[in-house]
C-alpha cells in the first residue's frame, strides 16, 4: 500500500462518542481494547433490536388474533 494511502486510512481517530457513563476512546488513541469495547457496544445494540422485532412480531399477532375474534363476532 503506498504510505499516503495508508496514512490517509489510519488517520488520527479524534472522537468516538461516549456510551454510558464510559470514555470508549481517547482523543488520538485506539486501542484493542477500545474496539473490544465497540464490539460489545454493537452487540448490545443488536441484542435490543432483535428482542425489539420479537416484540413487534408478537404484538402484531396479537393485533391479528384480536381481528379475527371480532370478525367472528
Amino acid at each position: 500500500m503506498p504510505q499516503s494511502q495508508q496514512e490517509e486510512d489510519e488517520g488520527d481517530v479524534v472522537e468516538i462518542v461516549t456510551t454510558g457513563d464510559r470514555d470508549v476512546v481517547d482523543e488520538g488513541h485506539f486501542s484493542s481494547e477500545s474496539a473490544k469495547i465497540l464490539i460489545g457496544e454493537i452487540m448490545g445494540c443488536n441484542r435490543d433490536l432483535e428482542n425489539i422485532k420479537q416484540n413487534v412480531n408478537d404484538v402484531q399477532n396479537k393485533m391479528k388474533n384480536i381481528i379475527d375474534v371480532l370478525r367472528r363476532v
